[in-house]
């Protein structure tokens, strides 16, 4: 694996499937896995809140024997103007990883420009892959192979929806992406996607005969204040049970929580026969497991 993850276009297929295929056999294995990682330490820099990704990936490393330190930036020196390349030069000596949780995607880039230590990217606002890494491994759980599928965002184009993207580029596996008018991905993050990606406005389109059916919240962190204008924009745009019906009879529906039942995803759908939801919650905590040992020990 390469030094760093800060996208998915950071992996090779054989990359992804090698990550998917360890993080279900250290499912399998639990508390008895191998302490693979005793004597490493992570850092986590998170500027965003954080239930699953912070968790998972403490207890990922902690699990594997090594251990974890949580900074926030505001207790660091870089809230009183210290540099980036200085900070990442500092924490390369003390640190074996550096996970960050940030809003500017070129920020994590500079941070990985000067580390000597892989960096990987817990969530920007243009890509979170390592949240589209465990979705692909309940996939594959669910549906035995993640290749023929068809995989159908519904709602904003947001930094998972351009992740997801950016796996079915690497994996090559059908993606239909619904957006209402000006939600759709960003035009950086279909840069290269080929005719197995197809991006539109009509939810239902998407959604027929799909797979996999999956979304998110429709109001993402720092979004708050556009929370009215977007529950306006994105009326058609709910996972319910209506959409449910005119997939195939076995689809799995996805979220990467949280949830804001009743808007993005009805509480009958999140809860119901379909949803894998809090199994694909389970699984960051192994995927997490995988991609550390991956690139610590590479």
């Amino acid at each position: 694996m390469k030094k760093d993850l800060l996208s998915i276009q950071d992996l090779t297929k054989d990359d992804i499937y090698s990550l998917i295929d360890r993080a279900i056999e250290l499912k399998k294995r639990g508390r008895s896995a191998e302490r693979t990682l005793e004597g490493y330490v992570l850092g986590l820099m998170f500027d965003k809140a954080s239930t699953r990704t912070r968790v998972s990936l403490e207890s990922a490393m902690l699990k594997l024997g090594g251990s974890a330190i949580f900074l926030s930036k505001s207790d660091t020196q870089m809230s009183r103007d210290e540099t980036v390349a200085d900070t990442a030069r500092v924490l390369s000596r003390y640190l074996d990883a550096l996970a960050i949780r940030t809003y500017s995607h070129e920020s994590v880039e500079e941070m990985a420009r000067y580390a000597d230590i892989p960096v990987i990217n817990a969530l920007t606002d243009l890509y979170h892959p390592c949240q589209v890494l465990s979705d692909l491994m309940t996939v594959k759980e669910k549906k035995g192979s993640i290749e023929g599928l068809k995989i159908a965002w519904i709602g904003d184009g947001n930094n998972v929806a351009n992740s997801w993207i950016k796996a079915a580029d690497v994996l090559g596996f059908n993606l239909s992406v619904a957006s209402p008018p000006g939600y759709s991905p960003l035009s950086k993050a279909l840069e290269g996607s080929g005719q197995n990606v197809r991006v539109m406005e009509d939810p239902m389109e998407a959604a027929r005969d799909a797979d996999v059916l999956n979304t998110d919240v429709w109001t993402s962190m720092g979004q708050e204040e556009q929370r009215l204008q977007r529950r306006h924009d994105f009326k058609g745009f709910q996972v319910n049970g209506t959409m449910v019906g005119i997939c195939r009879p076995d689809v799995i529906v996805m979220h990467c929580l949280p949830a804001h039942r009743g808007e993005e995803i009805t509480s009958q759908v999140l809860e119901g026969p379909n949803s894998v939801v809090f199994d694909q919650a389970e699984n960051k905590l192994y995927i997490h497991q995988a991609i550390l040992e991956g690139l610590i020990l590479r």
